[in-house]
């Protein structure tokens, strides 16, 4: 039972102490649509003061940091996931809100349209063929979308090393065949790790976890969701800069 998130790790369950008041996928469910209003109501919040030019970069820059360091200390220590979670929902939903009217004021009002359809409708449709067994989780199966994702994320780290010493990799972000094809392609991967989330909460709540692991596992298909959020945006942008 393994997976790409790295708050949706195999040993987060192993070493969760059994309780009487179980995790279960409902209850996860819940949490999940819990962080989603919060992220909703930041996020249109951070939105409509950018667009009023009341919010500076330095806001988004510091609701960023709070948001990566509250994951990162959540991966460690599950049990406060229960505080956690929803601070991250809350500060996530300001640098979404800051992004996507930085997005509209400079692509159009239908980009950020675009891609919370998009987003909405690829969980629903991942959570479908999840639920049918259409898509089966195997071990080959989780090693592919392992490997695709590290493969990702090495891909990002280079470019950022490259452009901190001034060297810049147009191709990726210029919104040419070759950055819309990557794109598409990260894409892919980010929807695909939906599925792993989902089977890696279901077998959290068969094994019996204790209920504070509902809002880590809300959290860890939290992080998946905002990935693929942000990855749908920029292929949106791709073609609206190219009308």
């Amino acid at each position: 039972m393994r997976t790409n998130n790295p708050m949706l790790k195999e040993d987060a369950f192993r070493k969760a102490p059994a309780s009487a008041s179980a995790m279960t996928v409902g209850g996860t469910v819940g949490k999940t649509f819990i962080m989603l209003i919060l992220l909703l109501g930041t996020s249109v919040y951070a939105y409509m003061q950018v667009m009023q030019n009341k919010m500076n970069i330095a806001v988004m820059i510091g609701a960023l940091i709070i948001a990566a360091l509250t994951a990162f200390i959540t991966t460690f220590v599950p049990k406060i996931s229960p505080v956690t979670a929803p601070v991250y929902a809350a500060v996530e939903g300001i640098v979404l809100g800051t992004i996507s009217a930085m997005y509209m004021q400079r692509f159009g009002d239908q980009v950020v349209l675009q891609a919370v359809l998009l987003t909405v409708s690829i969980l629903f449709a991942m959570l479908l063929l999840y639920a049918t067994r259409i898509i089966k989780v195997t071990d080959k199966f989780r090693m592919g979308v392992l490997s695709a994702t590290l493969g990702v994320v090495l891909m990002y780290l280079v470019v950022a090393v490259l452009q901190l010493f001034g060297v810049a990799v147009p191709f990726l972000h210029d919104g040419g065949t070759i950055a819309i094809i990557v794109s598409a392609v990260v894409i892919v991967i980010a929807s695909l790790n939906l599925v792993l989330d989902f089977d890696f909460i279901e077998n959290g709540a068969r094994s019996g976890a204790p209920k504070y692991m509902e809002w880590y596992g809300a959290l860890g298909l939290m992080l998946t969701l905002v990935w693929l959020y942000l990855e749908i945006l920029r292929f949106v942008s791709y073609f609206a800069r190219n009308d």
